[in-house]
């Protein structure tokens, strides 16, 4: 499985061929044991000083490390109808152990990076790649400053972020004109000039972004006021009800696992540019708005109430839900997030240097990426070969410790390993079980690869 990895570094262009191999070395040696420090990752101090000289070069740049597996996304996007580009930021904490150079996070006592990632997802919630990445902090004496920056150029705020990621989305779209693509984002992405710029001429990527702002439309609310405009939410909830769909809703801190019952309605309006851009000139924007509410909920607060705001038709009942769908995958990027600090355990990466830490990051974007990617293809493609993904070391090997038979000539399906390979990270296989998570895999995986060691070094073959 760490070999395979190597293949996401194909054609890598470090300006030096001992640096191109030595971004493969390091890039299998730490997926091998993710969870595990640097350190602790590698097989002795010699390989441990070559890891630490490849992150300190200043040579090396964190977008050269992931260009090649950008180009290997961007492949595995060409062979889909749909694929969303999934776009939101998580914040990376270095507070116990922050770089020499650290800056602050949301408070003057808190050091990190703020970590904007890019996924490319097909509709059924399996990770293709990461197509684009940006970290960025703060400095002390701009927190708390964040209301004086409302009225500045997009380009000059920190949300400028996410119409880069929808620029982003667009080149996708034109470099894989085969494809459609969607870009969904949060509340955050709720930026007027995203609208603006979505309807100028070229190739085009679709949009879902749930909104954040209850805005207006141009036509004024009289009974509210002669300055009052009527508001968006409003106009779509006297809409009549379109359809409903019943989904599961996981178990967060916040809330219990549940199903909910969700009602939805869709008009197209005409949006009014806002008062603080009034400056700018803007045009009014017309497109979709959906409305998915839950019904029957408990009181709790956690109930759903989304506001999506959308390029797609919304004509036919198939429509809504498929922007339900959509919108309901872009819970593929948390759950990456997830896998990066907790099986990659990235917030325990102690690195002198910003800079150096960006370089590590970039390998490890790869490794969650490929631990999501392994998750979701068991679901996806369950009777794919297990060769597919696994070497013959490793899939004997698991298959000898679990069942305690030999290996079978001809290798089994995907799902038959990965629920072996499951089972050694803990999972309990159970019928009335969710299907396995990024989690247990990684520690099986972690047990795999030892397994796959012995197996080489003592096997019978």
């Amino acid at each position: 499985m760490s070999e395979g990895i190597r293949e996401e570094l194909a054609g890598i262009n470090l300006g030096d061929k001992r640096l191109n191999r030595r971004s493969k070395t390091v890039i299998e040696t730490l997926a091998a044991k993710p969870e595990a420090s640097i350190n602790a990752a590698c097989n002795g101090w010699n390989e441990t000083l070559a890891t630490y000289r490849f992150f300190d070069n200043a040579s090396v740049s964190p977008e050269e490390i992931l260009l090649p597996h950008r180009a290997a996304t961007e492949r595995r996007m060409r062979e889909h109808p749909v694929v969303l580009i999934v776009q939101d930021t998580t914040e990376l904490d270095y507070t116990n152990h922050p770089p020499v150079d650290a800056r602050c996070l949301n408070s003057v006592d808190r050091f990190g990076l703020y970590l904007h990632a890019h996924l490319a997802v097909t509709p059924d919630k399996l990770c293709l790649g990461v197509v684009g990445v940006e970290c960025f902090d703060r400095a002390p004496e701009t927190i708390g400053l964040s209301h004086q920056r409302e009225s500045l150029p997009i380009e000059m705020k920190e949300s400028f972020r996410w119409l880069k990621g929808y620029r982003l989305a667009c080149d996708l779209a034109a470099t894989c004109q085969e494809t459609q693509i969607v870009n969904i984002a949060d509340r955050e992405a709720d930026i007027y000039e995203i609208f603006v710029e979505a309807q100028q001429a070229g190739p085009r990527s679709d949009y879902i972004i749930r909104a954040k702002d209850d805005r207006c439309t141009p036509e004024r609310n009289l009974e509210a006021g002669p300055a009052t405009y009527k508001k968006v939410r409003d106009e779509v909830s006297r809409s009549k009800r379109r359809t409903t769909r019943t989904i599961d809703l996981s178990q967060t801190p916040k809330r219990m696992g549940r199903k909910a019952i969700l009602e939805i309605r869709a008009i197209a309006v005409v949006l009014k540019p806002p008062h603080s851009r009034a400056r700018l000139h803007l045009s009014p924007v017309t497109h979709n708005v959906v409305l998915i509410e839950e019904v029957g909920h408990p009181s709790d607060g956690t109930h759903v109430s989304w506001l999506l705001i959308t390029t797609l038709p919304i004509e036919t009942t198939e429509d809504l839900l498929l922007i339900l769908d959509y919108y309901v995958a872009r819970w593929t990027v948390e759950i990456f997030f997830r896998t990066l600090k907790t099986g990659c355990k990235v917030e325990d990466i102690q690195l002198e240097t910003t800079p150096r830490l960006k370089r590590c990051l970039s390998l490890y974007l790869i490794i969650a990426w490929r631990v999501l990617h392994l998750t979701y293809l068991n679901r996806t493609a369950p009777t794919i070969p297990c060769t597919a993904m696994f070497a013959e070391s490793e899939w004997k090997a698991v298959w000898c410790v679990v069942t305690k038979l030999p290996p079978p000539k001809t290798p089994p399906g995907l799902s038959e390993i990965m629920r072996m390979l499951t089972q050694l990270g803990g999972y309990n296989n159970r019928a009335n079980e969710a299907p396995a998570g990024p989690q247990t895999i990684w520690c099986g995986m972690r047990r795999m690869i030892d397994f796959a060691a012995a197996w080489v070094a003592f096997g019978p073959e």
